[in-house]
C-alpha cells in the first residue's frame, strides 16, 4: 500500500510537470507564429520626412499645373550622393540626398529605367564642385542648375526627350 501511495504522488507531480511543458510549448509556438505572420505580412515601411514633404508639394503642383503638362511625380535617388570634395584648407565630405521631378507616368518610368545613368550622370557633376562654392546658397543654387542640365543632356541621347524637369536637394550635408 504504501509504494502504491508513493507511486501516485510521484505520478501527479510528473503530470504536473509534463503539462506545464506542453503548455509552455504551445505559448513559444504561438509567439512564433505571430513573430512570424508580422513579419511575412509584408507592410511597407512608413515614407521619411522628404518623401512627405515631397508628396505635399506634388498636390500644391498637380493644382496648379495645366492639364497638358501631367501630373508632378517624384523620383527618390536609391541612396544619398557621398562625396569629398577639396576645400581652401581642408577636404570635406559631402552628402546630397536628391529627389527628381517629371510630368508624367511615362517620365516617371522612363527616369526609374534610367537610375544608373542619373546615378553616373549627377555624381559626375558633383565631384567636380569645392567646397568654397557649396557653402553658399547661390554655390548650391548652381550647382543644381548645372547637374539639372547634364542630367535632361543625358537623358535626351537615350531617352529622347526631357524626362526631368527639375532636380530637387531634398538632404544636404557637409561636414
Amino acid at each position: 500500500m504504501a509504494a502504491d501511495k508513493d507511486l501516485e504522488i510521484g505520478d501527479g507531480q510528473a503530470k504536473k510537470k509534463k503539462l506545464l511543458i506542453i503548455i509552455g510549448a504551445v505559448v513559444v509556438l504561438a509567439v512564433g507564429a505571430v513573430v512570424a505572420v508580422l513579419m511575412m505580412s509584408g507592410g511597407t515601411p512608413e515614407p521619411e520626412v522628404a518623401e512627405e514633404g515631397a508628396e505635399a508639394a506634388a498636390v500644391v503642383v498637380d493644382a496648379n499645373a495645366p492639364a497638358t503638362m501631367g501630373s508632378a511625380l517624384y523620383v527618390s535617388m536609391p541612396r544619398p550622393f557621398i562625396f569629398n570634395v577639396p576645400g581652401a584648407s581642408k577636404d570635406r565630405l559631402v552628402q546630397i540626398k536628391v529627389q527628381l521631378l517629371v510630368r508624367g507616368a511615362n517620365n516617371e518610368e522612363a527616369a526609374k529605367v534610367h537610375i544608373p545613368l542619373i546615378e553616373s550622370t549627377l555624381l559626375r557633376n558633383f565631384s567636380t564642385s569645392n567646397a568654397e562654392e557649396l557653402i553658399t546658397v547661390e554655390g548650391k543654387e548652381n550647382l543644381k542648375k548645372k547637374a539639372l542640365k547634364d542630367v535632361q543632356e543625358a537623358l535626351t541621347g537615350v531617352a529622347g526627350s526631357n524626362v526631368v524637369e527639375e532636380v530637387l536637394f531634398t538632404g544636404f550635408v557637409m561636414q
